[in-house]
C-alpha cells in the first residue's frame, strides 16, 4: 500500500528537486504525493488530518521549527512517519539520535532518499510508528531541556514596547511568554469593564532563558524549551500525545508542554 505523502519545506528550489526525486518512487506505487506546504503553521494543520502517512520535514522553517511542528500534533497523529532534512549537519545529527524514520542533508542525494524510503516502507511494515515518534519527542525533549540558574531577587514587573512608549506589566498579568519564528511574545491578560477579560500579545526583547532566571519558578514554568507559562493562570490540563500534556490557561489559551516538563507539572499537582 502507498505511502501518503506531504512535503514541507519553505524553499521553493528544494520543494522541485525533491518532487522530482520523489517522483520514480510515486511511478513505482510505493508513495503518493499529497501535496506541500512552505511553512510550519501550514506543515501542522497539514499533519493534524489522518490522511498523510509520511513527511518529508524541514527542521527549520517560518512560524514553527520542524521539531515544534512535531511537538504540537493531536495524540491520534502518533503513526506519522518522519524523515528530515536539513542544510545544518548538527539538525541532521539531532534528527538522527531522535529516532527519526531518517534524515536527509540538503541538497537530498538520490540514493540517500531510496534509502530513507525504504526505511519508511520497513517501519510501516513492523507497525512501530507510535513507538519511533515517541521516542522522538522524548530525545527532542532530553537534548533540548536544560537547568538556568536562578537570579538572587525576582520582579514583579516588566516593561513592554508599544507604539511610541513603554507599558508597565505587572508579572501577575502575564499569561505565558513564548518563542515562535525566534520572536518572544507575551500572552498578558487585560481586565475589560464592559466584559470578560481579554488577552493581548506584546513582541518583546526578552529571552526565554532571561525571563526564567527574573521570574518567581514557583509562578512561572518553563513547560516546554519556546514557552513559559503563568501557573496561576492554568486552568485545565488535556492528556496529550506521548505523555504530554495541553494546558488551557485563562482567556482559553492553549499551550502544549513537553513530555519531560508535563511529568514534572503532574508531579508538582500530585495528578
Amino acid at each position: 500500500m502507498a505511502l501518503t505523502t506531504l512535503i514541507a519545506e519553505d524553499e521553493a528550489p528544494a520543494r522541485s528537486r525533491l518532487k522530482r526525486l520523489l517522483a520514480p518512487h510515486i511511478e513505482a506505487g510505493t508513495l503518493t504525493l499529497a501535496g506541500e506546504v512552505s511553512d510550519g503553521q501550514q506543515a501542522l494543520e497539514r499533519l493534524k488530518q489522518p490522511d498523510i502517512d509520511l513527511v518529508f520535514l524541514d527542521v527549520q522553517m517560518p512560524e514553527l521549527t520542524g521539531f515544534d511542528v512535531l511537538e504540537q500534533l493531536p495524540p491520534e497523529r502518533d503513526d506519522l512517519l518522519v524523515i528530515f532534512s536539513t542544510a545544518y549537519d548538527e539538525y541532521a545529527i539531532q534528527a538522527f539520535r531522535a529516532n527519526a524514520v531518517d534524515y536527509l542533508l540538503k541538497p537530498v542525494n538520490e540514493d540517500d532518499l531510496a534509502d530513507a524510503i525504504d526505511r519508511a516502507v520497513s517501519v510501516r511494515a513492523s507497525g512501530t510508528m507510535s513507538e519511533q515518534l515517541g521516542r522522538l519527542l522524548d530525545a527532542i525533549d532530553a537534548t533540548q531541556a536544560s537547568a538556568t540558574p536562578k537570579a538572587s531577587e525576582t520582579v514583579r514587573q516588566l516593561s513592554v514596547p508599544h507604539r511610541d512608549r513603554l507599558i508597565v506589566l505587572n508579572v501577575d498579568d502575564l499569561v505565558s511568554a513564548e518563542v515562535q519564528d525566534g520572536i518572544t511574545r507575551f500572552v498578558v491578560l487585560k481586565e475589560d469593564l464592559t466584559g470578560p477579560p481579554t488577552l493581548k500579545k506584546y513582541i518583546v526583547s526578552y529571552t526565554l532563558e532571561q525571563l526564567e532566571q527574573s521570574l518567581d519558578s514557583d509562578q512561572f514554568v518553563r513547560v516546554h524549551r519556546s514557552a513559559i507559562v503563568n501557573m496561576k493562570h492554568v486552568r485545565e490540563m488535556i492528556p496529550w500525545f506521548s505523555g504530554r500534556y495541553k494546558l488551557i490557561l485563562r482567556g482559553r489559551h492553549e499551550v502544549v508542554a513537553s513530555r519531560e516538563r508535563s511529568k514534572k507539572l503532574r508531579s508538582r499537582l500530585s495528578l
